[in-house]
């Protein structure tokens, strides 16, 4: 009978304490589950000895490098000094993430953070509940993060008013245009400082054309999707708000001149013999495979300040961009790169004190992004740093998984190639984007989800065929109007300009 009742009180003190992570010995890698406590006044981090320990997931899509195991064992000491939490990395392969993350998902697997993008499952993700509310966990554990990132970005990565991830700190919006092989570009002397517009790079296509019979002038037909992003805010279904609109409505693209005027230029391109067979199908890093290998010229990209020398590092060959479009902000654009915190974290306080530190503390994104000091990178100043002796970006062992998903950026170390006043351009660049009069608008395709799947079939017919200049687009776009009326396209317009109307009222 004694030991009965020892056990009962030992039930009822666990049942009391049980944040304490009682019963688990406090000892197990997620025995902190919801044992976060007031931060230390001033610093918005946390005394080891407040918190239990806890083992931190984070999942993003790359391919696992070499040396992640000793960069997470790195990691995980300095964590343990901070939040008393170690770090798991669990890198995904791009091919593979939809099927793996989406059984994650549905099998309620614990784990803390995500990355996730409005171009990467964001709004549908949210829409399923699978990632937590953030302003109540960011105002108690994660205080430096609003201030770093500005009001803008995080108004940008709301959805319905509500913050379900936070945005990595890097360009806020994007500037449109080309990477060329440097070597061609010396070869035949072109002035690429001159280049502003579509008409400026034709004489170069041209002239590699006739030339250089073995490279193709333009690899992937990603530059149209680049050129509508530069020119308009997409909704759904080619609705869209056109740059520099001072009127919060939307319009029909396939109906609209300046769009139909493009796509009869690249229909000409085509003709012209500049685009590469794969046209439909090829993608920017087949176009940069493409130059190193000498069988290529340009390939279009949503540009930055620096874009040119982060491609040369990482791919081997040297590239020069041409700016084709100042920068642009949608809410697409705000969302490109989040972390969302899962709804089966098992302590999002610890996990939101990790993204505090990843936003506020430079040492820690510097292990994330380039790995230990002295074995994957060497310093050769306070923010510049290379490859150690007799390493390059071939033999590299913990290449960047993308430095660009992952916090505050602006800590980030620089490569001895780059510009050494990157960052301050970036302030720059992100000064002068010209921001969408939508910003912050995502669109809820809930109420219309059965014509949207009706009119993405409808898309998928002529879309990539107008894109690759393959047809006439005035033929094309009749006949793709036609099948998306049928599809239910008038019940979308009526939904975007409702739901237009009810945000803009928020907004007031």
């Amino acid at each position: 009978m004694k030991k009965a009742h020892q056990l009962v009180l030992m039930i009822m003190l666990c049942g009391m304490l049980a944040l304490t992570g009682c019963g688990k010995g406090g000892t197990t890698d997620n025995a902190g589950a919801g044992t976060a406590k007031a931060p230390v006044e001033g610093t918005g981090q946390h005394s080891d000895s407040s918190l239990s320990p806890y083992k931190i997931t984070l999942v993003y899509p790359a391919t696992a490098p070499k040396d992640m195991q000793l960069v997470q064992e790195e990691m995980s000491q300095y964590l343990t000094e901070k939040i008393n939490a170690t770090i798991e990395l669990k890198p995904i392969e791009w091919a593979s993430w939809d099927d793996k993350t989406n059984l994650m998902k549905i099998s309620n697997e614990p784990f803390d953070l995500m990355f996730t993008a409005s171009w990467f499952s964001y709004p549908k993700d949210v829409a399923k509940g699978q990632y937590l509310e953030l302003d109540d966990l960011m105002a108690q554990y994660g205080k430096e993060i609003p201030d770093i990132l500005g009001e803008e970005f995080i108004k940008g990565s709301r959805i319905g008013g509500k913050l379900y991830a936070l945005p990595t700190k890097k360009e806020f919006g994007q500037g449109f245009g080309f990477l060329l092989d440097k070597k061609l570009v010396d070869k035949y002397k072109f002035d690429t400082n001159g280049v502003k517009t579509l008409e400026d790079l034709e004489a170069m296509f041209q002239t590699i054309k006739e030339n250089e019979p073995s490279v193709i002038p333009i690899v992937s037909s990603k530059f149209t999707n680049i050129w509508e992003a530069s020119n308009y805010d997409g909704i759904v279904a080619n609705l869209a708000i056109p740059r520099g609109s001072t009127e919060l409505k939307a319009v029909d693209t396939l109906e609209d001149s300046k769009f139909i005027e493009f796509y009869k230029r690249m229909h000409q391109w085509n003709k012209n013999g500049w685009f590469d067979k794969d046209i439909l199908t090829s993608d920017a890093d087949q176009g940069m495979n493409m130059i190193k290998a000498g069988k290529a010229f340009a390939v279009a990209q949503s540009l930055k300040p620096g874009k040119d020398k982060e491609m040369s590092l990482s791919s081997g060959v040297e590239v020069i961009q041409v700016v084709t479009a100042e920068p642009f902000t949608t809410t697409g654009d705000a969302q490109g790169a989040m972390l969302g915190i899962s709804r089966t974290s098992k302590d999002p306080a610890r996990a939101m004190m990790f993204l505090n530190l990843l936003y506020s503390d430079p040492k820690l994104i510097n292990m994330l992004d380039w790995g230990i000091e002295g074995k994957h990178y060497v310093k050769k100043s306070d923010n510049v740093i290379d490859f150690p002796e007799g390493m390059n970006a071939d033999t590299q062992t913990y290449p960047n998984p993308g430095g660009w998903m992952f916090g505050n950026q602006f800590n980030s170390y620089l490569w001895a190639n780059e510009d050494p006043n990157k960052w301050e351009e970036f302030e720059k660049f992100n000064e002068r984007a010209e921001h969408s009069i939508a910003l912050g608008f995502a669109f809820n395709q809930e109420p219309v989800k059965s014509e949207m799947a009706s009119i993405a079939n409808v898309d998928k017919e002529f879309g990539a065929t107008l894109r690759a200049g393959a047809v006439d687009p005035e033929k094309i776009i009749a006949k793709w109007k036609e099948k998306r009326k049928s599809a239910g396209f008038d019940k979308v317009k009526a939904e975007v300009e409702k739901q237009l109307a009810e945000w803009a009222e928020t907004q007031q």
